[in-house]
């Protein structure tokens, strides 16, 4: 078993996850994992930042197969005894002029968005070595969606006690309201993108409040963050930002020194902690 570190990057390998594992290729003391659901992109992406000068190392994962997640969990126990860093980035949106059905677009996007993400925690988190870092990348658009919902909606998602099957079942309903077309009467707001993204913010606050119980002296640090509006296939070639200025904050959360204590459980933007 190798006692090398190593960090993980899902959904890396275009846009900003690869513009993580660039990052931490060139900071991390260890073995960084360029992932993604195509074998043949990742060998690509993975080949592009060798002509860099750079060494990442690659390992297929689709968030939406738990066997493939399962397989990477078994490998990085076998190989490393567990994970130092993890950066949960694979995710989907639709484009906004998208004709998809909202309802179809509801149930694409929270299944690969918050249930792979949620799915990956699961299997993974158990691996996380004392001193790891975990890095959920959300988006301010968690945000202005949460203001859009009901004020009962919006207490939920900012209780400090919400169970992660509390928030299973609320990111369920959604889909299925969506699929009644009564999302809006129940006080969803109206973008599915969004709702996946609160789902993944208000998971980290549940994560990070778990590993306070369960795991309390193992200084493990867990937050959500908002890489910004980047120039990627998702955002498009407005965005303000470059996918490499969209890495710096996920990059800082994955980076913290081992004597930070904080930020954990936070939603962090322009690597500044957010009220929620």
């Amino acid at each position: 078993m190798s006692s090398v570190q190593v960090a993980v990057v899902t959904g890396s390998n275009k846009g900003i996850g690869l513009a993580i594992v660039r990052a931490l290729c060139r900071q991390f003391p260890g073995d960084v994992y360029l992932t993604s659901r195509d074998p043949g992109r990742g060998q690509a992406a993975v080949a592009q930042l060798q002509r860099e000068g750079l060494q990442p190392l690659f390992h297929q994962l689709d968030i939406d197969d738990l066997q493939s997640i399962r397989a990477l969990r078994d490998f990085l126990k076998e190989k490393y005894g567990g994970l130092n860093v993890l950066v949960n980035n694979a995710g989907i949106a639709f484009k906004v002029q998208d004709t998809t059905p909202f309802a179809v677009q509801a149930e694409v996007t929270l299944k690969t968005n918050f249930f792979g993400t949620r799915n990956v925690c699961t299997e993974l988190l158990p691996l996380m070595k004392p001193y790891g870092r975990v890095v959920n990348v959300s988006s301010m658009v968690s945000s202005s969606a949460l203001k859009g919902c009901s004020p009962e909606l919006q207490q939920k998602f900012r209780s400090d006690t919400i169970t992660e099957d509390e928030l299973v079942q609320l990111m369920t309903k959604f889909v299925e309201d969506t699929k009644k077309s009564v999302h809006q009467k129940e006080g969803w707001p109206n973008t599915a993108y969004g709702v996946s993204k609160i789902g993944v913010t208000v998971l980290s606050r549940i994560q990070a409040r778990l590993l306070n119980e369960s795991r309390k002296g193992e200084h493990i640090l867990l937050n959500a963050c908002c890489p910004g509006w980047v120039r990627t296939d998702m955002a498009g070639p407005k965005a303000t930002k470059s996918p490499d200025e969209g890495a710096e904050t996920p990059v800082y959360l994955a980076l913290l020194p081992s004597s930070a204590d904080a930020p954990h459980g936070q939603f962090v933007s322009d690597k500044t902690v957010r009220p929620w």
